[in-house]
């Protein structure tokens, strides 16, 4: 069973921001693959959706504290290795995504929680670029969580088929196939 877990802050306020891509991007790939309807896992705190080999899971914490849903449902080394964390990047461009496994957090909170908990940065993770144009922003915690100008709201739908499409790969075939035609 493959756990992908799709980053990002949850109520309202947060929807179609950029922090949420790696949430957005699980919600799509469930949709997608026809896996059952979001339920809420009070146990593990996180909507949680189901296929025959996989369960998609957002937590229903804020970002910097993912590693409480990912620690209820990910126990053992065998279950790190299978697990899938989807999330947003400031380092990759908008329309662009990176597949790794067992790297370090690059200064995201949501995945430095999830290492934290596991007490393992063994597991595959998705990077979705976020950025757009040349440079950071000044004010990076506004713009993270400020939603997609319309601009680029048609390049992040592409990215959200990308990123399913190499879920797919992944749960079929193996990580470092998807990274040979991904990264």
């Amino acid at each position: 069973m493959k756990t992908i877990i799709g980053l990002g802050n949850p109520g309202k306020e947060y929807d179609n921001t950029r922090h949420n891509a790696g949430r957005m991007a699980v919600e799509h790939f469930a949709q997608k693959n026809d896996l059952s309807e979001f339920k809420f896992d009070k146990k593990s705190n996180a909507l949680v959706s189901k296929g025959e080999k996989i369960l998609a899971v957002l937590p229903e914490t804020f970002m910097n504290k993912s590693g409480f849903s990912a620690a209820k449902l990910v126990k053992t080394k065998k279950e790190n290795k299978d697990l899938i964390i989807v999330h947003d990047d400031l380092d990759l461009p908008l329309g662009k995504i990176k597949i790794s496994y067992g790297k370090n957090s690059g200064g995201h909170k949501g995945v430095e929680s999830i290492m934290r908990a596991l007490k393992t940065k063994n597991f595959v993770r998705i990077r979705v670029g976020v950025i757009s144009g040349k440079s950071k922003p000044a004010d990076i915690l506004k713009f993270i969580v400020g939603k997609f100008k319309p601009a680029e709201e048609k390049e992040f739908k592409k990215v959200l088929k990308k990123t399913a499409e190499a879920l797919a790969v992944i749960i079929d075939h193996s990580p470092e196939r998807a990274q040979s035609l991904f990264n």
